[in-house]
C-alpha cells in the first residue's frame, strides 16, 4: 500500500511512499524530450516534455510509479485492489493501457486542466505490459501548483475527482476516503476542552491531546486520515531544506516498518522508498528503507534534449555521519 501527498511552501512539492513487500529494482529515471515513447493503441510520442521520477525499466521502457515533468505537473499511481476496472478497447477513444498513463499524461500536459481535457476521450484499456507483467490495479493522483485530482477507472466508468486535501492512499474509493474525514472533525492541534461533562473535573495531562482519536494503524483509510491531518496542520519555513525536510516528516506519519504488516510467506510490507520532488525546480529527492539520508537528483543537470533514458540506482545502504 502507499501514500501520496502534494505540498506547497514557496515552491511546490509532490511525492509518495511506496509500501510493498518486494522491490522491482526501481531506479530514479529521467526521460528526455526526444526519447520515443511507443504506445499500444495510440500514436508514438517522438517528442514530449522531459520527465523525472521513480520507475522500473524493462526492455528500455520506464514503468513509472510516480513522476514530474519539466512543467511541474506530477502524477503517482497507487494500489487500488478490487476496485480498479479496466475496459475493453473502444473505437473512437484514446485507448491507453494503465502502464502507459503516466508518460501519456506527463508527456503531453503542463497543467491539471490540460490533463483533464486529454482524459475526456480516454479509455483505460485492459492490455498487460507482457505475459510476465500483468496490469496492477491502480488509481492516480495528478497535481500541479494550483490543483490536485484523483483518477479512478471503476466498473461505472472513468471517474475524476477534485482532491482538496492533496492526499491519496488506497482503498476504499476516493469519495469514501473524503467522507470518512467527517468522523475526525473534532481533532485539533490545540488542547481539547472538556465537552464530556462540565460537572466532572477533567483536565489536560499532556500535550497533543487535541489529536486523541487520530488513527495509528497501517490501513489505507487510517493512513489517509493521518496524512491529511498532519499535512493540513503542518507549519514550515520556505527554504528548500525546510520544505524538503518537512515533506519527509509529513509522509513519515504514514510510513510502514518491517514486521508490522504480514503480507504472507514470511514477507512484510514496508516503505521501500519515500519520494519528494520539487516540481518547480525539477529536483527529485528520495530516501529508502535502508537509508534515511535524503538523496537528490536534478533533472536539469542532464541533457533533456537527448534520446536515451538516464537512470540512477537507489542508495540502499544506511549513510551514517559520525560527528566526533
Amino acid at each position: 500500500m502507499c501514500t501520496a501527498i502534494t505540498y506547497k511552501t514557496k515552491d511546490h512539492y509532490f511525492g509518495r511512499t511506496l509500501d510493498y513487500e518486494i522491490s522491482y529494482n526501481e531506479v530514479v529515471t529521467i526521460t528526455p524530450r526526444n526519447f520515443p515513447f511507443p504506445f499500444l493503441k495510440v500514436k508514438e510520442m517522438k517528442s514530449h516534455y522531459a520527465i523525472i521520477g521513480m520507475a522500473t525499466v524493462i526492455n528500455g521502457y520506464p514503468l513509472y510509479y510516480d513522476a514530474t515533468n519539466e512543467k511541474g505537473l506530477s502524477m503517482a499511481g497507487l494500489n487500488f485492489p478490487d476496485n480498479a476496472d479496466y475496459k475493453p478497447e473502444s473505437a473512437g477513444m484514446d485507448n491507453i493501457s494503465p502502464f502507459e498513463l503516466i508518460p501519456w499524461i506527463l508527456g503531453k500536459c503542463a497543467t491539471v486542466a490540460e490533463a483533464g481535457n486529454l482524459m475526456a476521450d480516454m479509455n483505460l484499456v485492459n492490455i498487460n505490459f507482457s505475459e510476465e507483467l500483468p496490469l496492477a490495479p491502480l488509481h492516480w493522483m495528478i497535481s500541479d501548483r494550483q490543483k490536485s485530482i484523483v483518477v479512478e477507472s471503476v466498473k461505472e466508468g472513468l471517474k475524476i475527482y477534485d482532491n482538496p486535501v492533496g492526499v491519496l492512499t488506497n482503498n476504499p474509493s476516493f469519495p469514501m476516503q473524503m467522507f470518512n474525514l467527517n468522523n475526525y472533525m473534532g481533532l485539533s492541534k490545540k488542547d481539547p476542552e472538556n465537552n464530556f461533562a462540565k460537572e466532572l473535573n477533567l483536565g489536560i495531562y499532556c500535550r497533543g491531546m487535541g489529536a486523541l482519536g487520530l488513527p495509528g494503524d497501517l490501513s489505507s483509510m487510517s493512513r489517509f486520515v493521518r496524512a491529511a491531518f498532519t499535512k493540513m496542520n503542518s507549519v514550515c519555513g520556505e527554504s528548500e531544506s525546510d520544505s524538503v525536510g518537512q515533506f519527509f516528516h509529513i509522509l513519515g506519519a504514514a510510513e510502514q516498518q518491517r514486521g508490522c504488516s504480514l503480507a504472507g510467506n514470511e514477507q512484510y510490507e514496508m516503505t521501500l522508498y519515500t519520494s519528494c520532488c520539487n516540481t518547480d525546480k525539477g529536483i527529485y529527492y528520495y530516501t529508502t528503507y535502508g537509508n534515511h539520508q535524503i538523496t537528490g537528483i536534478d533533472m536539469h543537470r542532464e541533457n533533456l534534449n537527448g534520446k536515451e533514458l538516464v537512470t540512477y540506482p537507489l542508495i540502499q545502504e544506511q549513510q551514517i555521519r559520525i560527528q566526533n
